[in-house]
């Protein structure tokens, strides 16, 4: 008969989800990066620049994502900017027709 693998508990998960977290940045790691999402099984981070996934699975390994800023994510924030701008144009013109400004 085999033993099944031991499923490690939520808090379990981020105990070893923040040691992971210290040990590759450092215990100062607060200072540079922020939480983007996470939960007791995986965390994302940003600098800015970079962004680094940890995952934590059920029995306890933890895999870690380092992912660089790519085109898709700036093509992303300029078409969000455009967006914002034209509807902005979009509003005024708007009222400036209605008579209110």
């Amino acid at each position: 008969m085999s033993e099944e693998p031991a499923i490690i508990t939520a808090q379990q998960a981020r105990q070893t989800l923040d040691d992971a977290i210290r040990q590759k940045l450092g215990d100062d790691w607060r200072d540079r990066w922020e939480i983007i999402s996470g939960h007791d099984y995986m965390c994302r981070l940003t600098d800015g620049d970079q962004n680094i996934d940890f995952y934590v699975d059920l029995l306890g390994n933890v895999t870690i994502e380092e992912k660089g800023q790519d085109v898709t994510h700036n093509a992303g924030r300029i078409v969000a900017w455009l967006v914002l701008g034209v509807s902005l144009l979009l509003a005024y013109t708007i009222a400036r027709i209605a008579g209110v400004i």
